[in-house]
Order: C-alpha cells, then structure tokens, then sequence
C-alpha cells in the first residue's frame, strides 16, 4: 500500500486510519538477535510482548520481560505477529491455512524472516477474508516477486524490496566489521566470519576427519529430539579416547557439534569457524570432557556423546537416567554410526532420515511397524532394536529412503504398544 493520494493532491486521511500499538500483543516468532532486538523496541512502545522459539532459553527472554510460549498459544493471542524464524523443512510454509484459522480475526502480520515460512496463497485467502487485516512484507518465496503478483498489488499489504538492514549505517558497520576481519586475520587473528579459516593443523584434521561428520550428525540428531518451548542453555560433548587429554586437540570436533547443534534453529549462516560466535549469541554454553580409556592412543577418538541438560524431549527414549538428552555415536569403516540413545544401545548408520519407536520389547511390533512402512511404499535401509531386557522398554532405529507423510506417521503412532515415536533428518 502507497499513500499516492497526498502525492496527487488528495487530501484523504479517513482512508488511512491505524491503530495504536500501546497495550498491543505482539508475538515475536523467532526469538534469536534480530527477534530479541524487536522484542526491546516493542515493549518501549507500550506493547504486551510475548515469543515463540523451542531453543531459546527461558530465562534470556524473561531478562527483558518476555514470556516463551507455545507457537499456538502466540498466534492465537497475538494482535501483531511479527516473523523472524531461519527457513527449514520444519517451519516451510508453517504459516498456512491451518494456522491463519486460528489466530485473532484482524491481526497484522510482518514478515522480515524468509519468504518460505509463509505459504503466499493461504496470505492472500486470509487478507481477503478478514482473518489478517494488513501485512507487511519484506520477503518471498520467489524475489522478485511476478509483476503481476495478487499479493504485492493488495490494498492491505506493505510491501519492500528485501531491504533487511539496508541502512547507512549498517553499511558503514559491515565495511568496519570486514575491515577488522582482514586486520585481525593479518595479524594471526582467527576471523570469526571466514569459511575457510584452519582451525587445526594440517596433521590433526587428517587424524580427525572421519570424527568430524560424526560430531555434526550428532548435534543435529540431538537439537531435533528438543520438545517444543524448551530452551537449549547447556551442552556437554564428552569424548572416550585412551589419549591423554593434552594430546588430544578437540577444537574441530567442538566446532562440528555446535555448527549441528545451532544450524537448524539459526537464521544466520554458521560454519565451523562462528558457529561458537553463534551459540553464544543464544546464551548457549559448550563444555567439553574426556573419559580417559585403556588401550592404545593411535586411535584418537573411540566415541562422542552429546548430552543437552534440563531441556525437555519430544522423545522421553532419548532421556539418560540424569534426565538428559543423550546420543552417543561412533566412527565403524570410516561411517558415523548412531550407538546409543539414553540408556538404549542401537547400532544404525547416521545417514538420511531416521525414526526412532519405543515400544514394550514384545514379538510382532517390528512386524507392524515394518508392514505400515511397505504398504505406505517407504522403502526401509537398516534397523537396529535396543533394549533395557526381555520383556521391557525397548526402541527401534529405522532407518527409510523417504520421508514418510502424516498418514504414515498416524498409523506408526496407534499401533500397539508403541508407546512413542520421532522422526529426524539427518
């Protein structure tokens, strides 16, 4: 929408009536730099603000006064809903028909996040039905949007041209950011913004290499089983090698499991070099520890285990007897395998997509969950069962070539004595 009226010499201000923000819901959702930064400015203007963000941590939003709530509970409540979430298969297109049915009938929407979280046509439904009474984009799927694009020419929508920070004062502050890069990489700086910086020396990551996709692939198994609303604030990666702790250089492998950890959840591009930058930036903690084994020290690393604390899981199998999320692999033929999740021993290879079922260990329930899988044409690569002992709880690591849709997964979970199930890509 263009105020051409004034530009024409119309003088026509009941056609642009607004409404005041003070005393406003905005949800925030995305609650990472960008989202926190909105949430500061909102709440100087006299607005209620709340936000949704399964991995942030509780206690940063409450610092500046912000309440965590579930994704329903925030677009159902809120008056503005202001989009600030990284595009993944999980959050593509999450804003739809669906979605839009349940929030509050004249809500504005803004989205500054990705064009994708935002499903264009069910937009347009919902602007000319009432249920989003003006939205502004800065975003599409497609950029540039088509010249003859029923969104862009709505009455009701803003929009611009993918502007993000396009201020003079950013540009000034991205041109000293690269110039302290380059003075600092000079220097013998490590520049937290390369993508090709060494962390390591040369014979370190040759000794490390088939270690460091099994670190990532573990990060990322382990930030999927978070529940929902559940800020991640502490991770341990604790490494099993019979080499002294001075000798084993674990930068790389730390590098990894945090790039596997924050990607998924992150707007911004991470790499090994800033994905620490990166974390910490979502108050999020790395420790590291060792478990000093017997046995020769040529072999640098027997196992990596990623354990994620007081963090609720959307899969309780994965819940050590500490309550921690905890997933444990190894390196088997120069191939990172999955070994452990909890307390259950599993053995399947850390590749394409994975569904992990608890059930009671009884005969049949492989069957089942077999048989759901053929008729729905999901063509299944490896299985492993864990169990804690005969007769009791029990899960099984499937690996499947495709990703099984809703129908699949609906008749997973009403199958006997499957108690639970998640699936994750890997």
């Amino acid at each position: 929408m263009i105020c051409f009226c004034a530009y024409s010499g119309k003088w026509q201000r009941s056609k642009y009536v607004g409404v005041s923000l003070v005393g406003k819901t905005i949800a925030i959702m995305g609650f990472g730099k960008v989202g926190s930064e909105v949430a500061r400015r909102a709440k100087g203007l006299g607005m209620d603000v709340i936000a949704h963000d399964p991995y942030a941590p509780v206690d940063r939003a409450r610092a500046i006064g912000v309440d965590l709530v579930s994704f329903d509970d925030a677009i159902s409540t809120a008056d503005f809903i202001s989009l600030h979430m990284p595009l993944t298969p999980s959050t593509t297109k999450i804003f739809n028909d669906e979605t839009f049915a349940k929030m509050t009938k004249g809500v504005r929407l803004i989205n500054v996040a990705r064009g994708g979280v935002v499903d264009e046509e069910a937009l347009l439904r919902a602007l000319d039905n009432g249920t989003v009474a003006q939205a502004a984009l800065d975003v599409f799927f497609e950029e540039p949007p088509p010249k003859d694009s029923k969104l862009v020419h709505h009455e009701n929508v803003t929009v611009t041209p993918h502007l993000g920070a396009s201020t003079t004062e950013a540009q000034e502050g991205v041109a000293l950011e690269i110039a302290e890069a380059v003075i600092g990489a000079l220097k013998g700086e490590l520049a937290a913004t390369a993508v090709n910086a060494p962390m390591v020396s040369a014979e370190v990551l040759a000794e490390l290499s088939p270690y460091v996709v099994l670190a990532e692939k573990l990060g990322r198994l382990a930030v999927q089983l978070v529940a929902g609303g559940s800020g991640i604030k502490a991770v341990k990666v604790v490494y099993s090698s019979a080499r002294d702790p001075d000798d084993l250089d674990t930068r790389i492998l730390r590098g990894m499991v945090t790039k596997g950890i924050v990607e998924p959840i992150s707007s911004a591009f991470v790499n090994i070099v800033n994905a620490d930058y990166v974390a910490k930036q979502r108050g999020l903690r790395i420790i590291e520890g060792q478990i000093l084994l017997d046995g020769s020290p040529e072999i640098p690393i027997n196992s990596i285990q990623v354990q994620l604390a007081n963090v609720e899981s959307k899969f309780a199998g994965a819940l050590s007897d500490d309550g921690d999320i905890r997933v444990e692999g190894k390196v088997k033929d120069g191939t990172p395998h999955l070994t452990l999740v909890g307390p259950f021993s599993v053995d399947v290879s850390l590749e394409g997509n994975l569904l992990l079922c608890r059930q009671v260990d009884q005969p049949g329930i492989i069957g089942k969950v077999g048989s759901i899988l053929g008729t729905m044409n999901l063509n299944v690569n490896f299985m492993s069962v864990g169990r804690i002992a005969p007769g009791k709880q029990a899960i099984m690591a499937i690996g499947i070539d495709e990703e099984p849709d809703k129908e699949a997964l609906k008749l997973i979970g009403e199958t006997p004595s499957v108690q639970e199930f998640v699936f994750l890509k890997l």
